[in-house]
């Protein structure tokens, strides 16, 4: 990593509208949503500002560029091999978490979820009056993984017809291996459940280890699951607009598309341009993206060390989940708050004595939010 390195820059957000740096007052380092504080890589802004010049806004289709670089995307790094028939072009990833729920079960019916896990995988199940069944995971070699006997025990019960799964895991950064991704696969193959995978961190692989889409491990496993991806926190894009779907079971595609029909919109044009471009020629901005990331990460760890709080390695995301239940604390996330580090309350996601920390932003300010909480911790009696 060098001085020069084009994540080193701070840039002021604080006039953009952000909702990141608009939460908290100025006084408090936002560190919390999935939202990195870096600039977009060049060649997404010179494609946007391109289709901007051409001056007509009006309805727009995806570009059979895009197709062909997610195809190609997929290939190259997963060894995946979809046809452009299985994708679906969404305005986000968040709605089609929802949308699932609600095309593929019937109120009463169960969903599986393994947490703490973000919380539109619990919220999406609850807020369309299906019955939640939360799967505990716990610590085991360092890797936040899942109580498999507790899994098999949910399976068992009949109401219960999907597993949506989180990887890599947000928060923890678990990758599931091959193998672990197997015996889920083992037990929705023998109870009948539908998989929806929520991979959208797959391409922010910190660790020495490989990304496997759940669909891609069978045919099996291909026809019972939807898998959304975007390239939102991979380039930074988030604020345009743009996920997909990859469905190889025409059943199941046409049970989505029916479900979305006239109530989810279609990308907005300049996500198309941002996606496009991205995916096709975005990966020395990110690769380089992934060594700084790398970089803040080690730091991070380091830093925390001979302090109260724990954080385990974290394979992926730019999410640190930190472990503050020996602050033995009621709310972790109201002490870092005083300690002016925005952090996101742990509690959201299923456990209040931790919280998730973004180191997705310049060494500089994560130095600043790991100063700030060694002298909150040191004025507190805690090191």
């Amino acid at each position: 990593m060098t001085a020069e390195s084009i994540f080193d820059q701070e840039i002021d957000r604080t006039q953009m509208d952000s909702d990141k740096w608009s939460k908290y007052p100025p006084e408090i380092l936002p560190m919390w949503v999935a939202d990195m504080d870096f600039d977009a890589p060049e060649v997404v802004k010179k494609a946007l500002a391109q289709r901007v010049n051409d001056g007509v806004f009006g309805y727009t289709h995806a570009p059979k560029q895009l197709t062909k670089s997610i195809i190609s995307h997929l290939q190259t790094r997963y060894q995946w091999s979809i046809s452009a028939a299985h994708i679906l072009h969404l305005p986000g990833l968040v709605c089609a978490l929802h949308l699932s729920v609600r095309a593929y079960t019937q109120k009463g019916e169960g969903i599986i979820v393994p947490g703490p896990v973000y919380y539109h995988l619990t919220k999406a199940p609850e807020l369309a009056d299906r019955d939640l069944t939360r799967i505990d995971m716990h610590l085991e070699n360092d890797r936040w993984v899942i109580d498999m006997q507790q899994f098999e025990q949910a399976c068992l019960q009949s109401h219960n017809k999907m597993i949506l799964l989180c990887n890599p895991h947000n928060p923890g950064g678990t990758v599931y291996t091959r193998e672990e991704l197997a015996k889920i696969h083992t037990l929705a193959e023998k109870y009948d459940l539908l998989v929806v995978s929520d991979e959208i961190h797959c391409d922010l692989i910190l660790d020495q280890v490989t990304h496997v889409p759940f669909a891609s491990l069978n045919e099996d496993a291909a026809n019972r699951c939807i898998t959304l991806m975007a390239p939102s926190k991979t380039f930074n894009l988030a604020g345009l607009g743009y996920a997909f779907a990859v469905i190889a079971n025409s059943q199941l595609r046409t049970v989505f598309n029916q479900a979305k029909a006239g109530v989810v919109p279609s990308p907005n044009m300049l996500g198309f341009t941002a996606a496009a471009t991205a995916y096709a020629e975005g990966q020395s901005w990110h690769e380089e993206l992934l060594a700084y990331l790398r970089n803040n990460s080690l730091y991070l760890q380091q830093a925390l060390e001979g302090t109260p709080l724990r954080l385990n390695a974290t394979q992926a995301t730019y999410l640190a989940w930190i472990d503050a239940s020996k602050l033995k604390l009621e709310s972790p996330y109201e002490f870092f708050l005083k300690a002016g580090v925005g952090v996101s309350d742990g509690k959201d996601f299923g456990n209040s004595q931790f919280v998730r920390l973004n180191f997705g932003c310049p060494i500089s300010r994560l130095e600043e939010a790991v100063k700030r909480i060694k002298q909150a911790l040191k004025e507190a009696g805690f090191s």
